[in-house]
């Protein structure tokens, strides 16, 4: 057995951090002395402490780390808890790499001021389009999940750029109203998609280059154009993607092109 003193050496653990682990329940000595409180380890703690080294090493929290502990009854099942571990760490680089990318849109070169989009607006008629369309509910970003059920659906009848309709008047986190469309040069029949028809409309219409992380500076263009005309915003308003990314590789971000539709009735 060995005194805290001797086990704090031979671990590499203050004598401080023993304590708090036995507080946590985390490496609680073999034994104490009812007289003194004195606290003794076992060869069992000693192999135990070496595991608990190893879990920090890998940035395993204390609430990580005791759970494995509690559970993990035999060494072979770490490799199970590693593996979950892993992709945990995955994610979160993932998601810190995404953060990134953010924080650097915003990032100025000193060299070269902001341009700002100039959005050129108009009111036109839309002629009623024949379309291949999946309906969905879901998150914005999900478009990739269905453009290519649509394409294969509508093989050499596709006719033009994809088309999202937004059901929505408002913002929906994760659960939109969504409607995916392809233009067809005929209505198809076909088991995935439904063969329709979008209707004519009068419509607000503008064009943005760039991300679609941005997009809501279009609409917001197209909402003060019609406030100042007395014209009422409708639903589905529809982005036709005229310029994106491709169907394995996204391509440059800036030169994408999105026309937003926004159906009107005059007040």
């Amino acid at each position: 057995m060995y005194r805290i003193s001797e086990f704090s050496k031979i671990t590499s653990l203050s004598v401080k951090t023993l304590r708090y682990y036995d507080d946590e329940a985390i490496l609680v000595p073999a034994c104490r002395d009812p007289e003194t409180g004195y606290r003794y380890y076992s060869e069992e703690d000693f192999r135990k402490a070496q595991q608990i080294l190893l879990l920090r090493s890998l940035e395993f929290s204390i609430a990580e780390i005791k759970d494995v502990l509690t559970n993990c009854s035999d060494e072979s099942e770490l490799t199970w808890y590693l593996e979950e571990k892993r992709i945990m760490v995955e994610e979160r680089i993932r998601r810190q790499k995404a953060l990134i990318k953010k924080m650097n849109l915003y990032i100025k070169p000193k060299d070269r001021e902001e341009k700002k989009m100039s959005y050129q607006i108009e009111v036109k008629d839309i002629p009623a389009v024949t379309v291949a369309a999946i309906r969905y509910r879901g998150k914005y970003d999900e478009v990739g999940k269905y453009i290519g059920t649509l394409y294969k659906a509508a093989k050499d009848l596709a006719a033009g750029a994809p088309i999202q309709c937004y059901h929505d008047a408002e913002y929906c986190e994760g659960d939109a109203d969504l409607e995916l469309c392809l233009p067809t040069k005929k209505r198809i029949s076909h088991p995935d998609v439904e063969g329709k028809q979008l209707p004519a409309i009068r419509a607000i219409c503008t064009s943005h280059l760039g991300s679609y992380s941005k997009l809501n500076l279009a609409y917001k263009a197209i909402f003060d154009y019609a406030g100042a005309h007395d014209l009422t915003c409708l639903t589905p308003s529809r982005e036709v993607y005229l310029k994106g990314p491709g169907m394995i590789f996204k391509g440059n971000e800036a030169s994408y092109i999105t026309e937003i539709i926004v159906p009107i009735q005059e007040r």
